[in-house]
């Protein structure tokens, strides 16, 4: 291949989502479960969801850049091989995330899992539940999908409150510091949990987090499971005090049988925030950029480790 920027798409489908690539740029494809094609890769996109140790093929490979196709990165740091540069994935599933928190929120907020047992069961059952409108909502993180969600929140008639680590403001007003999350939980009928996991969020949502929530209140999480911790989830809507509506778990996956899943007032989904067809565009677009940049000798886009 010569001089060529050589590319690594984990699968048919990225390749295919790409379309065409600028002149210079060889494909390869490489899943990264088996001895990597060529010792030198200019870019590796990881597979979608594969787990860490997948990484350790990299090793002894002279890459560029090593591509996610995810937002979150917790745990890479640990097992990416020396001389590495990772990226994650900002802008790709901000959208498809903020579309998933949206839908969980309001077949929470108006029953529609109690109305398809009911229908699945052949009952007509019709009752009153609350709206989205008139609701005050709470993004625990304030990054990107936070921003998204607020985004497509605002236009149902929502009062958002956002919380971030370190107060600021911006044009739509003010964003809370984190000292201000004990006063705001109990203010707030929907808690969004959006932030990245690391040593200083893992089980941010413990048994004090949960207790300051109001009755009635629910709990949205689109972060990571070990944000929460899982027992003190279960404890709460064991108790029916507060409502849960998860796209992701810990463990994950969750168990089959897991008790979690036999509550009413808990909402699951399997960690689908980013999985419909708006990231493959976007993947798209990500990908071309960080080519473009890297031919022209510029620093990639979300670069968030470097070994």
């Amino acid at each position: 291949m010569g001089n060529a920027f050589v590319l690594s798409v984990p699968d048919a489908l990225v390749r295919g989502t790409l379309g065409e690539l600028p002149r210079g740029v060889e494909v390869v494809e490489w899943s990264m479960k088996e001895s990597a094609p060529l010792h030198r890769i200019d870019m590796v996109i990881r597979p979608y969801l594969q787990s860490l140790e997948g990484l350790a093929t990299l090793e002894g490979l002279d890459v560029a850049l090593v591509q996610s196709l995810t937002l979150g990165y917790d745990g890479v740091a640990e097992v990416l091989p020396k001389h590495m540069t990772f990226a994650n994935a900002a802008s790709v599933h901000e959208t498809s995330t903020a579309e998933l928190t949206l839908a969980l929120i309001l077949a929470s907020q108006r029953a529609i899992p109690d109305f398809v047992r009911a229908a699945a069961a052949g009952r007509w059952s019709p009752s009153w539940h609350q709206s989205l409108a008139d609701r005050t909502i709470l993004l625990v993180g304030y990054g990107g999908v936070a921003h998204a969600i607020e985004s497509r929140l605002l236009p149902f008639e929502t009062t958002v409150l956002r919380l971030a680590r370190h107060e600021r403001s911006d044009e739509r007003g003010r964003i809370y510091g984190l000292g201000t999350l004990n006063e705001l939980l109990p203010m707030s009928d929907i808690v969004v949990i959006a932030v990245p996991l690391d040593d200083s969020t893992h089980h941010l949502v413990n048994r004090e987090f949960l207790s300051l929530m109001s009755d009635g209140s629910l709990l949205v999480n689109v972060a990571r499971g070990a944000v929460a911790d899982t027992d003190a989830l279960l404890a709460e809507a064991q108790s029916r005090r507060l409502r849960l509506a998860l796209d992701v778990t810990e463990p994950e996956p969750l168990p089959d049988g897991h008790p979690l899943f036999a509550l009413e007032n808990v909402l699951i989904s399997p960690h689908v925030g980013g999985m419909s067809s708006a990231a493959l565009p976007r993947i798209a677009r990500l990908v071309h950029q960080q080519i473009e940049r890297m031919l022209r000798g510029e620093e990639p886009l979300n670069v968030v480790l470097r070994t």
